[in-house]
């Protein structure tokens, strides 16, 4: 493996091929140390995947969970056979296309469809889906997918079809001339319109989870633009515009001024007062951007799905 991680990689996502095991876990446990990098693994599980010899130590193979570590080491986990393969499968899976042609394809992600696969979703992808409805696609890095929703978050996303449109919209990403909008139902009395600036990073200490993290730590700068749609009694439904695409920027974000968005069981808290909600109520509702080949902007809508339109519903008295 030469692909070396820092503490900053999202493990949420793929395993990393190898990462160092920090100096403060001198003296731990092998498997100790695996559940710190990667917590979204069992303990059992990984204790199992050291016993099956796919956890080099240094450049070793160890296959003992409770061998000793000095800490400095590389830690590479080898993937299970046939996983790698796996997602680079074509699936036939339906897809909601917004808009096709030559070069761009737009979907309306529905809530729990992973984007690309990983640790626990290596098929079943939106990225499987795309290799079955355009098999050239797979000539594009990632499938041409060049920004990603959380599983539970529905809504537009923007698809490149060849290699030219990826690099131009990737371009555009990193210029922050894409356009777009979210709706969210968030927790509490939002009594104004607002903008919310605050460095986004990984959590110092719940490594699957993101939080303000000042930049000399390691945030990335990220800005949230924010307005109220309606008030309810006790949460409001809001419009959310971003200029950034930090990891969970608008949970993180809408978190931080105590407002976090409803059903969010990593970045809110239990609120009898509030209706439930299996996912986090978030929507990504209008996308625009200026089209890779006609040089013209474009924008496609997506109405709320009928979850977060029955929630609404509900709210309202309906």
């Amino acid at each position: 493996m030469n692909n070396p991680l820092e503490d900053r990689t999202d493990y949420s996502r793929t395993p990393p091929d190898q990462s160092r095991v920090p100096d403060r876990c001198a003296g731990w446990r092998l498997d100790r140390v695996l559940a710190e990098v990667l917590p979204q693994h069992s303990r059992s599980r990984l204790q199992a995947w050291v016993r099956e010899g796919r956890v080099a130590v240094g450049g070793r193979i160890e296959t003992e969970p409770r061998h000793k570590l000095v800490g400095g080491e590389f830690l590479v986990l080898s993937e299970p056979p046939g996983m790698r393969e796996s997602a680079e499968q074509p699936e036939d899976i339906p897809l909601d296309i917004v808009f096709e042609d030559e070069v761009l394809l737009v979907i309306d992600k529905p809530p729990g469809l992973v984007v690309h696969p990983g640790s626990g979703n290596w098929s079943g992808t939106l990225m499987n889906a795309l290799l079955h409805h355009v098999p050239a696609i797979g000539e594009v890095p990632r499938a041409g997918i060049v920004h990603r929703l959380d599983k539970d978050t529905s809504g537009l996303l923007v698809v490149a079809k060849t290699l030219a449109a990826q690099t131009d919209l990737v371009r555009q990403l990193q210029a922050r001339s894409v356009g777009r909008q979210y709706l969210a139902v968030v927790c509490g009395v939002v009594r104004r319109d607002a903008t919310v600036a605050a460095p986004v990073g990984r959590h110092p200490v719940h490594r699957t989870k993101m939080a303000v993290v000042p930049e000399s730590r390691g945030g990335k700068p990220a800005v949230t633009h924010f307005r109220v749609l309606e008030q309810f009694a006790h949460c409001a439904l809001v419009e959310c515009s971003l200029e950034t695409g930090r990891t969970h920027q608008i949970r993180v974000h809408m978190a931080s001024i105590r407002h976090p968005l409803l059903g969010d069981q990593v970045y809110g808290k239990p609120d009898q007062r509030l209706p439930a909600f299996s996912r986090q109520a978030l929507h990504a509702t209008r996308l625009a951007l200026l089209h890779p080949l006609t040089r013209r902007m474009q924008q496609w809508e997506a109405p709320p799905p009928a979850d977060i339109a029955a929630l609404l519903q509900a709210l309202r008295g309906g």
